[in-house]
């Protein structure tokens, strides 16, 4: 077993230097750690991608396939740790691959089947915002439109998490802008006892 098996890319593409760095480091991940050897030894990633955000810092995005979603869930804030360390503070995000089957044109049949709700434009951005701020949860979302006609989307999350994600708000906004082109803000909004 080599550290490129970790790394499951479709037939014909070939690697770039970051998929090999981050598939060398879930390796050196998956030999050394005796906690999280178990749980890495079935999990793979199809791709990675590196996103600036503001200050010059980046942000790694490890895509992965979406059956391994819930195994990497289980051991996602370990994980992260251990690669955040391994790339010097660089912040590590892990968001499934998921498909968006375009609109039918009236009139034409293009698949032999309806589209599921699952590969719609809405709901990929959806599970894309969910997958970004694991294992803060999303308590509430409003459309906010502006003056100019544009939309922008507020996300309340939950302010128990706020210790944990609120340094890591900034890579969410810049990583969904990158992945979706819609603009997002992230909040904690205060809860009255």
């Amino acid at each position: 077993m080599s550290a490129t098996d970790k790394l499951k890319k479709e037939e014909g593409a070939s690697a770039d230097a970051l998929e090999l760095t981050v598939a060398q480091a879930l390796f050196d991940l998956e030999q050394s750690s005796t906690e999280l050897k178990a749980e890495l030894k079935a999990l793979s990633f199809c791709a990675a991608k590196e996103v600036d955000i503001a200050g010059g810092k980046k942000v790694i995005v490890i895509f992965v396939p979406c059956p391994m979603l819930t195994k990497y869930h289980k051991i996602q804030t370990r994980l992260v740790r251990e690669l955040e360390k391994k790339f010097s503070g660089k912040q590590v995000v892990i968001v499934a691959q998921r498909k968006i089957i375009p609109r039918e044109k009236k009139g034409l049949r293009q698949h032999k089947q309806k589209r599921p709700h699952s590969r719609t434009l809405t709901a990929v951005h959806e599970a894309i915002l969910d997958d970004l701020v694991f294992p803060t949860e999303i308590v509430g979302k409003r459309t906010r439109y502006l003056v100019d006609g544009s939309r922008q989307l507020k996300v309340h999350l939950d302010h128990k998490d706020q210790q944990n994600a609120e340094y890591k708000v900034e890579a969410f906004e810049a990583v969904y802008k990158k992945l979706t082109g819609k603009d997002v803000v992230f909040e904690f909004p205060v809860v009255q006892e």
